[in-house]
């Protein structure tokens, strides 16, 4: 660490937890979707059993869309460390911009309309 830069390591550490929180949300992203696309084949095969219909690609589009959300929020970290980094040594504030802030909210509002949807689908069956 350059001392002339005017970095502190209480920056610089506070800058890589933050990317280790990214990390940790992208891989309980991808995990998830994993989940939540194997409970796709275990609930096909209780519907065999139960003699019930049960659609199977909503759940499976899910769950890789909950794994791709991991890889873009693992993408969107790393990008997001360099930047503070960068920010960090020419003595600047790099903050998120608004609009990231606005796309993830709507995103986080379609999954929640999305899983809730489906519980009350499954609810009616």
């Amino acid at each position: 660490m350059d001392h002339d830069s005017g970095l502190r390591a209480t920056d610089a550490l506070a800058n890589e937890r933050t990317f280790l929180a990214y990390v940790r949300t992208a891989l309980a992203f991808v995990a998830f979707g994993y989940v939540i696309a194997r409970f796709s084949l275990f609930t096909q095969e209780i519907a065999v059993v139960a003699h019930i219909v049960v659609p199977r690609m909503a759940t499976t589009v899910f769950g890789v869309a909950m794994a791709g959300m991991g890889i873009a929020v693992g993408l969107y970290g790393g990008f997001r460390y360099v930047a503070t980094d960068r920010g960090l040594r020419n003595r600047t504030v790099v903050a998120m911009p608004a609009h990231v802030a606005v796309v993830t909210s709507v995103i986080l509002t379609a999954i929640g309309t999305f899983v809730a949807v489906e519980l009350l689908a499954l609810a009616h069956r």
